[in-house]
């Protein structure tokens, strides 16, 4: 009972990955997914990244009842208009059109701890990436720096490989939109 339960950002822009979307008769397509941060309210119109998809939300639903709004944590299946099944997917990012919508990253820079890996990494290795709900194989264009997996503080300037135990901050660039 001495727990408190953790502050929802509700007050950050809205982000819900799909898990999921239904064509279901009669109501048309239903992306599902819980919602990460802000909120999602019918009338909203929405944005799904990677494709830049704009479309407005007619009803948000949880447990087969309709909600006036869900917030994080929820999870919730959502009616949109006019978009078919196949134009979004598992992995797709929903995000407020008008508040910080989301983008797809043509590349971006992570750091990355080596666990357990035969051999080195170099530059051109592209292992699949768990990004909320999406895998996408993503290739390791630029190994940046080499550094102390617990201080964070640099060691190496651009090295030529990595191996398991090695932590870096690297340029990864994904394989297909993300």
């Amino acid at each position: 009972d001495a727990i408190l339960p953790p502050a929802r950002p509700t007050d950050k822009p809205l982000r819900l990955p799909l898990q999921d979307v239904y064509k279901i008769g009669g109501i048309g397509t239903v992306p599902v997914g819980r919602v990460e941060t802000g909120v999602l309210k019918p009338g909203m119109v929405v944005t799904f990244a990677p494709p830049s998809l704009t479309t407005e939300v007619k009803s948000v639903e949880m447990h087969h009842e309709s909600l006036p709004e869900a917030v994080p944590g929820d999870n919730v299946g959502f009616n949109i208009k006019n978009v078919s099944v196949k134009e979004i997917r598992r992995g797709y990012v929903a995000g407020d059109s008008k508040n910080d919508p989301p983008k797809g990253a043509g590349s971006f820079n992570a750091q990355v701890i080596i666990l357990n890996h035969p051999g080195q990494i170099s530059q051109g290795y592209a292992p699949v990436l768990d990004c909320h709900t999406a895998h996408i194989a993503c290739k390791f264009s630029e190994l940046i720096e080499k550094i102390d997996r617990r201080s964070g503080k640099k060691l190496e300037d651009s090295p030529k490989s990595v191996k398991s135990g090695d932590a870096a901050i690297v340029k990864l660039i994904p394989q297909k939109p993300m």
